[in-house]
């Protein structure tokens, strides 16, 4: 789903995601941040899929998120993926995590950031490459009108 620049997916949470006292685990929102970049691969790029299934890499440089609110299991979230930056091998993306309440009530629980390099070549010699113009179409829609940075030289 896209709306306001961003790509959404939807996730209710389950008791295997939270400790005993019934709080998230932290590790799951960085989990979240993944499943959400490979939906979005699947939903709006999957000539990209492709491409990972040859030689291109996608290398996970730098992960974070920051905690405003507790959710428990059975609480519905939208994580919602805005592109914050593309450089010629590196994106990175920011990720909000709403707990969506009944009544259509929207919470802001964790806010995260994921920087991204795109690498070619085999395991001992992978090399920075270009993002893929597939993926830089895909993404296109994911440019917000203040905030992300596009790098000179990229093609989008």
């Amino acid at each position: 789903m896209t709306t306001d620049n961003y790509y959404e997916y939807r996730h209710i949470v389950g008791f295997e995601e939270t400790n005993i006292v019934g709080n998230v685990y932290y590790v799951n929102y960085l989990r979240w941040q993944g499943r959400c970049r490979e939906m979005f691969l699947k939903d709006r790029a999957p000539d990209v899929l492709d491409d990972l299934r040859d030689d291109l890499k996608l290398f996970t440089l730098k992960v974070d998120c920051e905690f405003f609110a507790e959710i428990t299991a059975f609480h519905e979230l939208s994580i919602r993926m805005r592109l914050l930056e593309l450089a010629q091998t590196q994106l990175e993306f920011g990720f909000d995590y709403v707990r969506l309440d009944p009544g259509g009530l929207e919470t802001l629980v964790a806010r995260g950031r994921q920087r991204v390099a795109c690498m070619r070549g085999p395991n001992t010699r992978t090399v920075p490459t270009r993002v893929p113009e597939a993926l830089t179409r895909a993404l296109a829609p994911y440019v917000p009108g203040n905030g992300a940075r596009i790098e000179a030289g990229s093609t989008a």
